[in-house]
């Protein structure tokens, strides 16, 4: 009578099989990942801009309101325009580089906005081409529709991926974030 002792070679093949499936599925987990990670760090910086801008708008109530405090106890409805306010296809009015320095610091309304402007095309993929052409600020009444009606303030960011790595959009090589805010 004969013992059989060991693994057969079947029984080898079958565990490196197993194993070789284990080992892809982690390698297309880890570049799915990466994937994730790229987009919520553009996310990230797109929603700390728009919080930025935000932030300027309130800062300068007479550019955003027809009034304002102190002068009157609270803010009207907003402007039909602003300095603020950007479409999609055009660059803010009067635009002019940054002018702050590590001498200078910006501090009109027009200053801010115009040295935000430069940092979203330096921080967002995509550089001036996106900031122009998919870029909004705009007073809306629906979300997506800048009817400049409306109390609520609209801010669009959008930056490049390489082509269907947008998550949010399918086939699509631009995202976007997009807030809606009352100022």
């Amino acid at each position: 009578m004969k013992t059989n002792k060991g693994f057969s070679l079947i029984e080898v093949l079958v565990a490196l099989l197993l194993t070789t499936i284990g080992v892809l599925g982690m390698v297309a987990l880890q570049g799915r990942s990466i994937q994730y990670t790229q987009d919520s760090v553009q996310r990230n910086t797109a929603i700390v801009l728009a919080g930025d801008l935000i932030e300027i708008a309130r800062a300068h109530p007479k550019e955003l309101f027809n009034t304002s405090p102190p002068q009157f106890p609270m803010n009207s409805g907003l402007k039909d325009s602003s300095i603020f306010y950007k479409d999609a296809g055009d660059d803010f009015a009067d635009r002019e580089s940054c002018v702050a320095s590590p001498t200078r610091i910006a501090k009109t309304a027009k200053e801010l906005r115009d040295c935000w402007a430069d940092k979203v095309e330096a921080l967002l993929p995509g550089g001036s081409e996106l900031f122009v052409s998919d870029v909004y600020v705009c007073r809306s009444s629906v979300a997506g529709d800048c009817d400049d009606k409306g109390s609520m303030l609209e801010i669009r960011l959008a930056w490049q991926v390489r082509d269907g790595a947008c998550l949010d959009a399918e086939n699509s090589d631009v995202c976007s974030y997009t807030v809606r805010v009352e100022p």
